[in-house]
């Protein structure tokens, strides 16, 4: 270490790669905060990747849950159950011990498989909100519209796009395009941050996240406002103009659910896509500790997907007590199939 980098850092600094000079500090934290965000990333990542397991298989397993609506749940699902496997865990020690050990070429791949399926779960989601849109919207041409075959068109092209999308911006480095003496500045070894100059600051988070978000929204109002009216029909038809009781219960859950799924879709990546937009015309002046919480945020999205599309829905739950009792118990699940029709 030379002397203005003594100046620079206290003695009791402790440094990612110690022998080389050019090397990034290492997190100042107590042990004891430490050990709690290890604990606290760990239950976050087993919950993701177990959780959208559980929805994979149990969609390949049982073909009552083979339908258009449940094969995007299972691609999402997919999603996110890489997402928790191969990103968070390296995420997790980036976070907590401020470096990364694995280099630059390894860092970029990081990067690219993060954004690919940040990205992807995000589109799926929107397609699940067009799914329901046209199934409530307009039945009596869904069956029509909505195959199976349609359904892995779209779900293969969403992948396709995150892919080819995030590798090439990260690998062709065009979202580093005018920040080349910034990053000179702050560069040290044993870091991986991903920067985004003004343009694709604003790009990524227009085409990744406000317009899937604007769609979503949309449609859901729609949903809910659909959903609303025919229940009032029906009420009208089996009461004579008097609200049933299970009416206004199906009201109230519909409204519910539409809160759950808007409100944690926003709660968990709106702050990172607005800082991703506007830090950069902020000479990036968010602290490092903040993004990585940000980051977090969004990946807390996917573990939630599995709660909200799938523990929510009886059917899920049916044949997640069938798959535990099999593999558990070693019953014979042909016998309950008939509980999930």
């Amino acid at each position: 270490m030379t002397s203005n980098e003594t100046d620079i850092y206290p003695e009791n600094v402790f440094f990612c790669y110690p022998l080389l000079p050019d090397s990034c500090p290492r997190a100042h934290r107590l042990p004891a905060l430490k050990v709690a965000m290890y604990v606290l990333m760990v239950l976050m990542i087993l919950t993701t990747v177990f959780g959208n397991l559980l929805i994979i298989i149990s969609i390949s397993h049982f073909k009552q849950l083979q339908s258009p609506t449940h094969l995007i749940v299972r691609s999402l699902a997919a999603s996110d159950c890489l997402l928790g496997s191969l990103v968070m865990p390296y995420s997790m020690v980036r976070s907590v011990e401020g470096c990364w050990y694995l280099g630059d070429f390894v860092c970029k791949v990081h990067s690219s498989l993060d954004m690919t399926f940040s990205i992807s779960s995000l589109i799926h989601l929107s397609l699940i909100s067009v799914d329901r849109y046209w199934a409530i919207c307009d039945p009596l041409r869904y069956k029509m519209r909505v195959t199976n075959n349609i359904v892995t068109v779209f779900t293969t092209f969403t992948w396709l796009f995150s892919f080819l999308y995030s590798f090439s911006i990260v690998f062709s480095g065009i979202n580093k395009i005018g920040l080349e003496s910034f990053i000179m500045q702050v560069y040290c070894v044993g870091s991986c941050v991903l920067f985004f100059n003004k343009q694709w600051g604003l790009i990524c988070s227009l085409l990744t996240f406000f317009l899937p978000g604007t769609i979503m929204s949309s449609l859901y109002m729609n949903i809910f406002y659909v959903a609303r009216k025919h229940a009032k029909v029906m009420s009208e038809r089996v009461t004579g103009g008097l609200k049933s009781q299970g009416s206004a219960q199906r009201e109230g859950k519909a409204a519910k659910t539409l809160a759950i799924v808007m409100g944690v879709f926003y709660l968990c990546w709106l702050p990172f896509f607005t800082a991703t937009a506007v830090d950069p015309f902020l000479n990036f002046v968010t602290p490092g500790d903040v993004f990585d919480a940000l980051v977090w945020f969004g990946y807390f999205n996917s573990t939630c997907n599995p709660l909200i599309y799938g523990f929510f829905y009886p059917r899920f739950q049916k044949a997640f007590k069938i798959l535990i009792s099999t593999y558990t118990c070693g019953c014979n699940d042909s016998i309950f199939f008939a509980q999930l029709i």
